[in-house]
């Protein structure tokens, strides 16, 4: 558009009480090139730019008189800077003649840019104009990037507190989001091609893409990063890129910001929607960049930590001997539990073990301190050791101090809790040796239950174990022994969770299936760490328990 044949720049708001002024002031200005909108009060003033606000036509710059029928120019200066959506408006004041003394004081505490004597040459009002919308430009271009870094670090705090692939790929998205300002997908790929994706919060639908979608993009990514160095930013057209990721059903051309892991078994990637989108914004690339490089960085370690947490559960599954594949235990009847983690916490070195000794029947639950995978291990080579020790002991307090000193021998950072109970089927005699575990709570068919008094040092320390404690099983008896993974609660006192637990289990139904399964239902959430369970009670069958005897 232009104006008397010239360009038309900038679209100013000319405030002054008379008409005369407004039509020499808008005549120099359009002569300069600008369109001019002209009122007479502060009022009228107020209401124009409200209107142009709804229309977002908002003019550049404000050229305000200092004296106003209805208010002070300094006032319509100050109810400008106080609308949020208005406090970017360049002010001009301006005065016939000399300034008065401190109009220029309180027009820039006002928050005016400047203060223009008139008469003045052309040139001279135009320059003005100018400069103040280019400080007002430069404040807003620093404003904004100021915003921008600020959205960035907040996106990489996110993003490195992420305990998981998903919660890395859903901090990602929702970062991109706030730093474009449109829908936004992220996609982390491991090193199996397992694809971890999340779309921002702003997407309108909860419908995904189907199976064939996630192929394609997993597809593409891995051909986009290959022998990449560094981040990648492209555009893939519609036909390439699946429709739906950033609009249920809908096509989009996407753009990408790719980033591979160092060792390129991985990739990140930040996706965009550009329809629409004419032209790229250098300094909005720039920070997609980083944010895809935090992202990288903090994908590394959790995808490893997925390799390392399938292989501690496999060697865990491995060698907890599965509840079907029990050793014959002549006199008494025994169900286990084992529930790993939630996939987004590390793994535990829980356990348990139901063994034949030449004294009875030894039941034991235990747990390796530390959440990781040489807790894992740890916990195989004590369940090895104790099957080496049973062969020709069955003291369970022996059994302690032997596992005690095998671990101050071969891990001597490491310590565990253990529990162990040596049943006699034919009398119901029961020996009990306590490591700094929660004790085994006895659930009987009265309704009531009871946590045996037994107690000892953690495994691992050097400290002599006290002898067992003995009891009698009658054969309604329930034993159960589990460990903390089950209760223990962030913030709850242990001993508040233990009774938690003793109610639970007078209220399950009878049978040692019915008492496990009740605890677990009772609290079931997404714990950290594993759990354990352990429950056994006498064999029913007078016969079994008199063979057993002899």
């Amino acid at each position: 558009m232009s104006v008397n044949g010239r360009r038309t720049d900038l679209t100013v708001l000319v405030v002054d009480r008379t008409a005369a002024g407004r039509f020499a002031l808008g005549g120099v200005l359009r002569r300069a090139g600008h369109q001019v909108v002209a009122v007479g009060t502060g009022n009228e003033a107020l209401v124009e730019l409200d209107v142009r606000l709804r229309k977002g036509t908002l003019p550049d710059v404000a050229l305000v008189d200092v004296e106003l029928p209805d208010m002070s120019g300094f006032e319509l200066c100050r109810r400008l800077k106080a609308r949020p959506h208005m406090s970017g408006l360049p002010v001009v004041h301006f005065s016939a003649g000399e300034a008065a003394p401190g109009d220029l004081g309180q027009g820039l505490e006002a928050g005016g840019e400047s203060h223009l004597a008139l008469p003045a040459e052309p040139e001279e009002i135009d320059a003005m104009v100018r400069a103040a919308v280019r400080a007002a430009r430069l404040r807003a271009d620093d404003q904004a990037a100021a915003r921008r870094l600020t959205l960035l670090s907040e996106a990489i705090v996110t993003i490195q507190s992420a305990r998981s692939p998903q919660e890395l790929a859903a901090a990602a998205a929702e970062g991109t989001a706030r730093l474009t300002g449109v829908t936004a997908a992220v996609f982390v790929l491991g090193p199996d091609d397992e694809l971890y994706r999340s779309t921002s919060r702003n997407r309108t639908s909860l419908a995904l893409p189907d199976a064939g979608a996630h192929r394609t993009v997993t597809a593409l990514l891995r051909r986009l990063a290959h022998g990449q160095a560094g981040v990648r930013i492209t555009t893939v057209p519609a036909p390439l890129w699946p429709a739906g990721f950033f609009r249920p059903g809908v096509e989009h051309d996407a753009r990408l910001v790719v980033m591979p892991a160092q060792d390129g078994r991985a990739a990140v990637c930040l996706a965009t929607p550009t329809r629409g989108v004419r032209r790229v914004d250098p300094e909005n690339e720039s920070l997609l960049a980083r944010l895809a490089q935090a992202t990288v960085l903090a994908a590394e370690p959790l995808l490893m930590y997925q390799i390392e947490r399938h292989v501690a559960l496999t060697l865990q599954h491995s060698f907890l001997p599965q509840p079907h594949r029990l050793p014959e235990l002549p006199g008494v009847d025994v169900v286990v539990r084992y529930v790993p983690a939630s996939r987004e916490t590390e793994i535990g070195g829980d356990f348990y073990a139901a063994l034949r000794t030449g004294e009875g029947v030894l039941a034991v639950v235990g747990d390796v301190v530390g959440h990781s995978l040489e807790a894992a291990t740890v916990m195989v080579e004590i369940r090895h050791a104790l099957r080496a020790y049973c062969v020709d002991e069955s003291d369970p307090a022996v059994l302690a101090g032997r596992l005690d000193r095998m671990l101050q021998l071969y891990h001597p950072e490491v310590t565990a809790t253990v529990c162990l109970a040596l049943i006699d089927p034919g009398t119901g005699r029961t020996r009990i040796a306590n490591a700094g575990h929660i004790p085994p709570l006895i659930v009987r068919d009265t309704r009531s239950a009871d946590y045996v008094k037994a107690a000892g040092p953690l495994l691992g320390l050097g400290v002599p174990h006290p002898a067992p404690t003995e009891l009698f099983l009658e054969p309604t008896d329930r034993l159960l022994m589990v460990t903390d993974g089950l209760i223990e609660t962030r913030g709850v006192d242990l001993a508040v969770s233990m009774e938690h637990l003793r109610a639970a289990a007078i209220g399950a139904m009878p049978g040692l299936d019915a008492l496990c399964d009740t605890l677990l239902t009772c609290f079931d959430h997404d714990r950290d760490d594993d759990i354990a369970m352990l429950a056994l009670r006498l064999d029913g069958d007078p016969a079994t328990r008199v063979s057993a005897e002899t």
